[in-house]
C-alpha cells in the first residue's frame, strides 16, 4: 500500500536476516487477506513486525481491571519519560496487549543508524527502563514484579558502564572482569581479576547509577502527572497507541 514507508520498517526490524523480512511480509500478507484488504498496508506489516519479535496477541488471556491499569500506568510511565528525555529515541508504539511474557510494551524507533552510545544516552536508556516501575509506586502506590525485565536490563547498562566502557569517575577508564575461558563440563565464566574493595566500589558505582535514574524518573513523572494520566487513560480506552495517536493525546496537554 502506498501508506507504507519503508524507512520505518527498516528501522522497526534491525538484526533482521532476509529470512526473517520473508517470514515478515507472508505474516502481513496473511493478515491482510484475513482482513479482506487488497494490499499489504502499515498497519499489517506493524502488526506483523510485533509477532515476530514479541509474540502474537494474547486477547484470549483474562485481565482484571487492576491489572490493566497497572500495565497502562507501567507503560504510559515508560512513554511519557521516552517523550520528554532529549536523548531518547522517538515513541512508536505503546500497548497493553498482552504478547509472550510481557503484559504489554513501549515501542521506540531510532531516526538514524547508531554504532555507539554516549554516557548520557546510557543513563537516559535506564531513567527509561525505570519509568514504569515509578510510575506504578506513585500512582497506585504499589509495586509489581512486572517491571522485573526493566529492572535487570537497568542493572546490565549500568554493570556495563562501569565494568566495560569505563564511564565511572571513581573507577576510571579501565575494564573489570576478565577474559571468559572454558571449563570442561561448565558453561563460559569469567575470572576476576580485582579484589574485594574494588568489587565493593563497582556494586556502590552501579548502585549510585540506578538510585539517580530511579530519583530522575521520579521528578520526571512528578512534574507530568497530567500527562501521565492522559495517556494511562488512552491506553485503558484503546489498548494501543501509534506514534501519531501517542503524539496527539500527548500534545493536547502542551
Amino acid at each position: 500500500d502506498a501508506s507504507v514507508d519503508l524507512s520505518v520498517v527498516a528501522r522497526r526490524t534491525p538484526g533482521f536476516t532476509g529470512a526473517d523480512l520473508e517470514n515478515l511480509m507472508n505474516e502481513a500478507a496473511i493478515l491482510t487477506v484475513r482482513r479482506g484488504k487488497k494490499y499489504v498496508g502499515r498497519d499489517e506489516i506493524e502488526e506483523s513486525a510485533t509477532r515476530v519479535m514479541a509474540g502474537p496477541e494474547k486477547k484470549s488471556r483474562i485481565i482484571s481491571e487492576r491489572e490493566r491499569k497497572l500495565t497502562a500506568f507501567h507503560e504510559a510511565g515508560h512513554a511519557v519519560i521516552t517523550r520528554l528525555l532529549p536523548n531518547a529515541d522517538p515513541v512508536h508504539q505503546v500497548s497493553i496487549i498482552p504478547r509472550g511474557r510481557a503484559g504489554g510494551y513501549t515501542l521506540s524507533l531510532p531516526q538514524e543508524d547508531k554504532y555507539f552510545s554516549s554516557k548520557t544516552e546510557l543513563e537516559d536508556q535506564i531513567v527509561i527502563l525505570l519509568g514504569g516501575r515509578v510510575s506504578e509506586k506513585l500512582v497506585l502506590n504499589d509495586i509489581s514484579t512486572g517491571a522485573s525485565n526493566d529492572i535487570e536490563r537497568a542493572t546490565n547498562i549500568a554493570r556495563k558502564m562501569v565494568t566495560a566502557y569505563g564511564m565511572s569517575d571513581k573507577l576510571g577508564p579501565i575494564e573489570f572482569g576478565g577474559h571468559e575461558e572454558v571449563f570442561i563440563g561448565r558453561d563460559f565464566s569469567k575470572s576476576r581479576n580485582y579484589s574485594e574493595e574494588v568489587a565493593a566500589l563497582i556494586d556502590s558505582e552501579i548502585r549510585d547509577l540506578v538510585e539517580t535514574a530511579y530519583k530522575r524518573a521520579e521528578s520526571i513523572l512528578n512534574g507530568n502527572m497530567n500527562k501521565l494520566n492522559k495517556i494511562a487513560s488512552a491506553l485503558l480506552e484503546r489498548e494501543t497507541l501509534n506514534a501519531e495517536e501517542f503524539e496527539a493525546v500527548f500534545s493536547e496537554l502542551e
